[in-house]
């Protein structure tokens, strides 16, 4: 319940028929072309067709999976229509599909990398052998997590964080794996140090929010001093054009920034099922062009120089080397000469797999995942000692560099029909379930009516920042974000916060956290009592 009563918008409007057209075409769309895009991959692998069981786990993580990013849509849509809406720049039904189409082309636009940032916060082990029982109850228990905690946060109208959730599930799931672990072997769990960057994102986004919002709203009233800018608008008229076109352009640039940045979690994930499902297929990236194989190996052999030279000429065999770097990377001690030696006999068996065949698109299958897992393995070991300090010279950086490049480059990719399945799973999200978020964001955070002023201070903040942390590849919240640059511009106009619904909100984000690593963790013990 509001603490006062504010003048809201037309809400309950039905669907039109073209906007239920439109849904039923995209999600047509989506599967015909996720199905036509994994035909055509395992086609051009020669893949032999999946076994039943096979199929049947690929196609229900696939769903999960795409689910989780429905959901992360309708869940977040109130982020960038909120605004529209409450200020009567757009109606409420043009305004979602308006805010689904450019969640759409968001993900299609993204780069990438926030992919393989949430990716690499999993237990090392599981990521190299997703395709067992204890991969797939890994994605399923992370999954499911999130989309449980999401709809219960959705049904009380609280706008919670799908990045926070996603970032709890894959820490119960690598803490349950740790606990798990067998005596004398041990298991990794959370990468705290990638977790600690992830974290700092996620402190600071709605810190940034509330006060760089606020000052840009202060800023406005000093350069535009135009009183209707800052008042509570007209619900029943829509705002000068002017105005009007600078809303839906903030309402524009949020969707993208939203679909940029969140459609990428999903990505990462499914890429992750199709590696474990399909790795002749989806272990390398075999549209790498051949014209690249020559640099490649020649950064190879690079490498393996500069690793034999911290290891006093030392090379140890691929086989026994896999093991010795996956237990440095588990354990986070990297450096030593024995692990430069391992590193070493991993850069050589590199070279040899792709030089026996001429390019990465022609490994056969039977190799395809150990090399994959061996470019993997050396990628994180170069990472990770860059990261605690293991010094190399300059000359030796720029090798590490662009050694490091190639073999992301092979295995750290998305097929273009995996961003169209998301990109339409989150776009159809956000057109459905947007209601109870929209009027908690739109009524319930100030005590004053959303002003066309506070409305394009909060998302020109909120786009910006969701853009520049795509561009350093760290998932961050929108909802922190928006939501919290809403309150704070709520501040800066004097119009005072319903601190019942702020401290609702701010539980929520407390609760995120600890409560899908619970529900995580225990799916994943649950699940390995059974796969």
């Amino acid at each position: 319940m509001s603490d006062v009563a504010l003048d809201r918008p037309p809400l309950d409007a039905k669907p039109q028929a073209a906007s239920i057209v439109l849904f039923v075409a995209l999600l047509l769309l989506g599967v015909g072309f996720a199905v036509h895009g994994i035909t055509k991959d395992m086609n051009a692998a020669n893949t032999p067709p999946l076994a039943i069981g096979a199929f049947v786990l690929l196609g229900l993580a696939l769903l999960i999976a795409l689910g989780f990013e429905f959901v992360n849509g309708f869940h977040d849509t109130a982020n960038a229509v909120a605004t529209v809406i409450y200020t009567n720049s757009l109606p409420a039904e043009a305004a979602v599909v308006w805010s689904g189409s450019w969640n759409l082309i968001g993900v299609l636009a993204s780069s990438g990398t926030v992919a393989f940032t949430v990716v690499t916060l999993l237990p090392v082990e599981l990521i190299l052998q997703v395709g067992s029982g204890a991969g797939y109850a890994m994605i399923f228990s992370l999954l499911i997590a999130a989309i449980v905690w999401n709809l219960g946060t959705w049904v009380l109208g609280l706008p919670a964080s799908s990045s926070h959730t996603m970032i709890g599930s894959i820490i119960g799931v690598g803490l349950a794996n740790q606990f798990m672990a067998e005596p004398g072997i041990g298991a990794s769990g959370v990468d705290w140090g990638q977790a600690e960057r992830v974290f700092e994102a996620l402190l600071l986004s709605p810190l940034i929010g509330f006060s760089f919002s606020a000052l840009l709203l202060l800023a406005m009233k000093q350069a535009v001093r135009n009183r209707r800018l800052y008042e509570a608008p007209d619900t029943s008229t829509p705002p000068p054009p002017w105005i009007r076109g600078l809303l839906i352009l903030t309402c524009t640039g949020v969707s993208f920034a939203h679909g940029s940045n969140d459609g990428q979690k999903g990505m990462g994930l499914i890429m992750l099922i199709l590696i474990g499902a399909v790795p002749t297929a989806y272990a390398l990236n075999r549209a790498m062009p051949e014209s690249s194989t020559p640099y490649f190996l020649q950064m190879t052999q690079q490498a393996e120089q500069v690793f034999a030279a911290h290891s006093n000429g030392a090379i140890v065999p691929a086989a026994e080397a896999r093991s010795q770097v996956m237990e440095a990377l588990r354990d986070r001690k990297l450096g030593g000469a024995a692990l430069f030696a391992s590193l070493a006999g991993l850069s050589a068996d590199i070279h040899a797999q792709v030089a026996a065949t001429g390019s990465i698109a022609h490994v056969p299958a039977a190799a395809t995942k150990n090399v994959r897992n061996d470019m993997f393995l050396v990628s994180e070991a170069v990472h990770q000692m860059q990261k605690q300090g293991v010094t190399f010279s300059a000359a030796e950086m720029d090798v590490m560099r662009e050694f490091r490049a190639g073999l992301d480059a092979s295995t750290k990719f998305i097929p273009n029909w995996v961003k169209v399945a998301v990109a339409i799973a989150l776009g159809l999200g956000t057109m459905v379930g947007w209601k109870r978020i929209v009027v908690t964001v739109g009524e319930r955070i100030g005590k004053a009516h959303l002003s066309y002023g506070q409305g394009a201070s909060a998302e020109l903040v909120a786009a910006a920042t969701i853009l520049a942390a795509d561009w350093y590849g760290v998932p961050v919240s929108t909802t922190h974000v928006l939501s919290s640059g809403i309150a704070g511009t709520m501040a800066a106009n004097g119009s005072g916060l319903q601190w019942r619904t702020v401290r609702s909100i701010a539980l929520a984000w407390v609760l995120t956290l600890p409560a899908a690593a619970l529900l995580s963790g225990s799916l994943y013990f649950t699940l390995r009592q059974f796969v």
